[in-house]
C-alpha cells in the first residue's frame, strides 16, 4: 500500500513512464527512494522491485511503499533468474558504476526490454565549461570534480556505440533537457538521455 509521502519526481520520469506497459513487472536498479517506482506503481500499475545499498534509501523505499532488495549492481544480478521482468531500469546511475558492460549484460538477461537514462556529457554547457578549463557542474552533475561518485561519463553517441558493441537493438531515444524532448542535434542540446533497448 503506498504511503502518503512526497516523492521525488524528476522530470525524464514521465518520458520513461511512457515507455512502460501498463501492469508490467519492473526492477529499477539503483533506486534511491524509490520515487521512480512509486511513480509507475502510480501511473503505470507496475509490480516489482527496487536495488539499492544505500540503508537510508532502503528505509525511504519502504516509506514510499516500493518492494526493495539491499545489494551492491556491481555484484550482479545473481539474485534474479533470466528474462524475469518486462523492464529493467537504470536511471541516472550508469555514471557511477565500476563495470558499465557488465551491468548492461545483467540488465539485458533479466528483462526483456532495458531503459537507461543518464547525463549527457555531450551538451553544450559541459563542452563550455571544458573549454573554460573547468569540469563540468550542473543540476545534473551536482558534484565538484574531486568529490563525485561519477565515474565514467559519456555521450549520446558514445551510449549508442556501445549498445552496437553489445549487441543490443537500440528500440528507442529520448533526448531531453528540462525534461523537454530535443527534435535535433541531441548530442549538442540533451543534457540527459533515455534509451531503451532489447537483447
Amino acid at each position: 500500500m503506498m504511503a502518503n509521502v512526497s516523492l521525488n519526481i524528476r522530470p525524464e520520469f514521465k518520458q520513461i513512464a511512457e515507455q512502460i506497459k501498463e501492469g508490467s513487472r519492473v526492477l529499477d536498479l539503483g533506486c534511491g527512494d524509490g520515487s521512480l517506482l512509486a511513480y509507475l506503481q502510480q501511473t503505470r500499475k507496475v509490480s516489482g522491485y527496487g536495488v539499492d545499498r544505500d540503508d537510508d534509501n532502503i528505509s525511504a523505499c519502504l516509506d514510499n511503499g516500493v518492494h526493495v532488495i539491499q545489494s551492491n549492481l556491481e555484484s550482479g544480478l545473481s539474485m534474479f533468474e533470466s528474462d524475469s521482468f518486462d523492464y529493467v531500469i537504470l536511471s541516472h546511475t550508469i555514471q557511477a558504476m565500476k563495470d558499465v558492460e557488465g551491468i548492461l549484460k545483467e540488465m539485458s538477461r533479466v528483462g526483456k526490454e532495458c531503459i537507461v537514462s543518464f547525463p549527457n556529457f555531450g551538451f553544450w554547457d559541459n563542452r563550455r565549461q571544458l573549454i573554460l578549463g573547468r569540469m563540468p557542474v550542473s543540476d545534473l552533475i551536482p558534484y565538484q570534480w574531486y568529490d563525485t561518485p561519477n565515474i565514467h561519463f559519456c555521450t549520446v553517441k558514445d551510449f549508442h556505440r556501445l549498445c552496437t558493441q553489445l549487441g543490443f537493438h537500440v528500440q528507442d531515444v529520448r533526448p531531453l533537457h528540462n525534461g523537454e524532448r530535443v527534435p535535433f542535434l541531441a548530442n549538442l542540446l540533451a543534457s540527459l538521455a533515455i534509451f531503451r533497448f532489447t537483447k
